[in-house]
């Protein structure tokens, strides 16, 4: 079967509160680099992505251009957009640049990126791998909508509004997302687009805006269990670690 056109859409346009710094998560350094070109090199280097979008914060245009995409040969990357306040605005915006067709592009090559496959990342998680890539490439060209992720290591406990357990799920059966979170660009697209027109305040990820307004089934793909999301100062220190171990 022929390789489908795929686009990853990194997302590093997020404030980051609880790390407790001035500068984003994603702009601090691990390893030399700043969190965010961790993830970015993992799609730069992998066979599977095409074009990558880089969404981040209005303030952050110009550095991310020349201290980031130009300094690291990043040249995959086709756009350095302007997200929203929230996650889901800075997805939407980038798919309307994965919908639009610009005056000076290849015909051939819009309609490939409009109808292949999205890659929707957190620039915040710096140890994807091509490999996870791969697998979630396989799994979206069979099921149009999946999500990296790990099964839990601990048993979890639903509470109700006063911390009292209702429930406790079968641990086997529950996984927690990651990212990327990958999807047939028409299906996403199209839910997104019906997402926006509603109540978006407790949207927390990509695949539950296409499970609520498209109803299909959404696959869950291994990631493993290093593809952390650096969102507190431990995190950053756990993510030095590995870092260190590996070299």
């Amino acid at each position: 079967m022929e390789k489908q056109y795929c686009t990853a859409v990194v997302l590093a346009a997020g404030r980051g509160a609880r790390m407790g710094t001035r500068t984003a998560k994603q702009y601090l350094e691990i390893g030399g680099m700043p969190v965010v070109v961790h993830a970015l090199l993992a799609f730069q280097e992998s066979p599977v992505i095409d074009e990558i979008i880089l969404m981040t914060d209005a303030g952050h245009l110009g550095y991310c251009k020349q201290e980031i995409v130009e300094a690291y040969g990043l040249d995959k990357v086709s756009t350095v957009g302007a997200g929203g306040r929230e996650r889901y605005e800075s997805v939407w915006k980038a798919l309307c640049t994965i919908m639009d067709q610009e005056e000076w592009e290849d015909e051939a090559r819009c309609r490939a990126r409009q109808e292949g496959y999205v890659f929707i990342h957190d620039g915040a998680r710096p140890f994807v791998t091509p490999e996870i890539i791969a697998r979630a490439y396989e799994d979206v060209v069979r099921w149009k909508a999946c999500v990296v992720g790990m099964p839990v290591k601990d048993t979890i406990k639903l509470v109700d509004t006063d911390s009292c357990i209702v429930d406790s799920p079968r641990r086997s059966l529950v996984w927690q997302a990651q990212t990327p979170q990958v999807f047939a660009v028409p299906l996403i697209a199209e839910a997104f687009a019906r997402q926006m027109k509603k109540d978006c305040s407790n949207v927390t990820d990509d695949a539950m805006v296409v499970e609520a307004q498209m109803g299909v089934k959404i696959h869950m793909t291994q990631g493993s269990y290093e593809n952390i999301k650096i969102t507190t100062p431990e995190d950053l220190l756990i993510a030095e670690t590995m870092l260190n171990k590996k070299s």
